[in-house]
């Protein structure tokens, strides 16, 4: 999976919402370190369960999807701060060690 052009997104969220359907969307907001994706980066979360794009991969974006759900379910936007620490990295099996703030907004 990889990043989405802008022009995709935005189509992808009206096609959505020509059907009714709810988008949760996720967007880097700001990256310390080393990360596997830069600020900007967007993943969109469908009602049906399908997604477009990427924050990162692994564990951060298991992370990001939980979070997306809750916001699914909440309707609350919220920043969340990811760390990829150098402990959490060795962990984990990530070669990146730095830390994500992602923006979860939910789009109507």
């Amino acid at each position: 999976m990889g990043t989405i052009a802008q022009n995709d997104l935005y189509n992808l969220i009206g096609d959505a919402n020509a059907r009714g359907e709810r988008v949760v969307i996720a967007t880097v907001a700001h990256t310390r370190g080393s990360t596997p994706q830069r600020r900007g980066a967007k993943m969109l979360f469908f009602e049906n369960g399908e997604t477009a794009g990427t924050v990162g991969g692994g564990c951060v974006e298991a992370e990001v999807w939980a979070e997306a759900r809750e916001t699914m379910r909440s309707g609350l936007p919220a920043l969340h701060r990811f760390a990829l620490t150098a402990d959490e990295a060795s962990e984990e099996g990530m070669v990146c060690g730095g830390t994500m703030d992602i923006f979860i907004d939910i789009w109507e």
